[in-house]
């Protein structure tokens, strides 16, 4: 997330340690490679670099392979594949197929290794705080808000990837005892604990004068920090989909309407299309609007070639590369953007071509190109052969929220509430609002709505299984959530490292 410059040497030893080499036992993490801890742990600035190392390592956990898009994005989704055989079976949810993508999308060692990293930081920041005079309380209780959110954060993304998961709260230095899987019901139970704990020691923002981060947070002004880091309402944010991944909307209306109350406070706003879809916008840089997202900034010099969407979306003529990995099929395209005059995507009524590139560039050949993020070099290279990209992961944001609460109000039975949601966002996109007499069910048309607007941002499949438990008419699917194949295999590397760990029953 940041240039790791010689103040993180360690964290960037432990992340040498955790990803060249393997666990014996459990979770193919070793930290053994981890600075010594009499070399650490000794000042604030020791903190600072541990708690940018474990962002680094969630950044890394999404990024690596595709993996945030691999997960969320691919199976069963619009995306089609234009010649990877791997990427097709993810797309048709053939998860154990022999390819090594699959094989290492189905080993969760880089999310553990964000658990251990969290883990580490708790169990020695209060030794910064016996020996640093200069580590304030605030600053301490901050900190550890972070850590408790990041490491809660990354139990929720695997659980919706594998379901049942070890719950691990201590660090360690050698081999893992062998550990059975945890229920997802205990690991959530724990998740939401842990961020309702973060949320009441998180600010609104950094370095702006809020009660809970007075003065310069690690001596950077406002400016470093906006949207890089977890703050109150990303907790609530994370907090509202860990209770409707459950089917608790009671709950979940809680906390999104919390952030929906409170959204001014962080800096936050609703984004225009032109923002959302702009090289230079929404996905470009460490801005307000990102709730919760991990940044590429080509300013500290973190823009890559990999694990980004461009990676597989962009080609002829956005950069040299004949043809992308993968693409929305022009049927799929026009089936989903079927009303007139959405700035994201839509026909002109007169002459029948496409009214803008936002989200669709090359519509006229067989292939279109997804562009709605493309962030090349900071988002401002116009070079077809220059490919490092700058795009941020983004996990959540105001109008992923505010469909959310939409989606938790209809359950609950507050349709007018809802719909007033809904429209908030077609009215930003300049498309009609809902019409129950032309376009049916509520729920239908949110989902339909939460499609197109997060379309690329890593929701399809998750959408999909909450929608299905929702609505429980597709006996296909219904049958795939009662047999568990709505999760990844877990990898053989694991199962054979730990006789106690047992292969999801869908995939034995």
């Amino acid at each position: 997330m940041y240039n790791f410059i010689k103040k993180l040497l360690p964290v960037t030893l432990l992340l040498a340690g955790l990803f060249t080499t393997g666990c014996k036992k459990l979770l193919d993490i070793d930290s053994q490679d981890v600075v010594a801890e009499k070399n650490f742990w000794n000042n604030h600035e020791d903190t600072r670099a541990a708690l940018i190392g474990t962002y680094g390592l969630m950044r890394a956990a999404l990024a690596d392979h595709d993996a945030h898009w691999m997960y969320g994005e691919l199976r069963d989704g619009d995306f089609k594949s234009t010649q990877r055989q791997d990427l097709k079976s993810i797309i048709n949810g053939d998860l154990r197929a022999s390819y090594p993508l699959l094989n290492s999308l189905s080993n969760w060692r880089r999310f553990y290794a964000v658990v251990n990293a969290a883990n580490m930081f708790l169990e020695h920041v209060g030794e910064v705080k016996a020996r640093d005079p200069k580590y304030s309380d605030q600053n301490m209780h901050v900190d550890v808000a972070q850590i408790r959110f990041l490491r809660a954060f990354a139990y929720f993304y695997m659980v919706r990837i594998w379901g049942d998961v070890p719950l691990i709260t201590t660090s360690h230095d050698g081999e893992f005892e062998s550990k059975p899987r945890d229920s997802q019901q205990a690991v959530l139970a724990f998740v939401e604990k842990e961020l309702n704990a973060a949320a009441a020691d998180l600010p609104y923002q950094y370095s702006s004068n809020d009660p809970q981060q007075a003065g310069n947070y690690y001596n950077e002004d406002a400016g470093r920090w906006g949207g890089a880091l977890a703050r109150k309402l990303t907790a609530y944010a994370v907090l509202a989909h860990v209770a409707a991944w459950q089917g608790k909307y009671a709950d979940a209306s809680v906390y999104a309407q919390f952030v929906l109350d409170n959204y001014s406070k962080s800096g936050h706003s609703y984004v225009t299309t032109d923002n959302l879809c702009n090289s230079n916008g929404f996905f470009a840089g460490r801005i307000y609007n990102h709730m919760l997202a991990f940044n590429f900034l080509w300013a500290h010099t973190d823009a890559s070639f990999s694990g980004h969407l461009e990676e597989l979306t962009l080609a002829k003529p956005v950069v040299d590369k004949n043809l992308p990995d993968i693409y929305v099929p022009k049927d799929s395209i026009l089936s989903i953007f079927n009303l007139p005059a959405d700035e994201r995507f839509s026909l002109d009524t007169l002459t029948g071509e496409p009214t803008s590139e936002r989200y669709f560039a090359n519509f006229s050949s067989h292939i279109p190109i997804f562009n709605k993020i493309k962030v090349i070099q900071g988002g401002g290279n116009s070079d077809p052969s220059f490919r490092i990209y700058g795009s941020a992961i983004v996990i959540t944001r105001l109008e992923e929220i505010a469909l959310l609460q939409a989606e938790n109000l209809t359950v609950l039975g507050n349709s007018a509430k809802a719909i007033d949601l809904l429209n908030l966002i077609r009215d930003s996109r300049k498309i009609p609002h809902y019409d129950q007499a032309r376009e049916g069910d509520l729920i239908d048309a949110i989902f339909r709505e939460r499609r197109k607007e997060l379309m690329g941002e890593g929701w399809r499949w998750y959408d999909l299984v909450r929608y299905n438990q929702i609505k429980q008419h597709n006996a296909a699917f219904m049958e795939l959530i009662k047999k568990g194949g709505i999760y990844w295999p877990v990898s053989d590397d694991i199962l054979n490292q730990n006789k106690q760990m047992t292969q999801n029953p869908y995939w034995q």
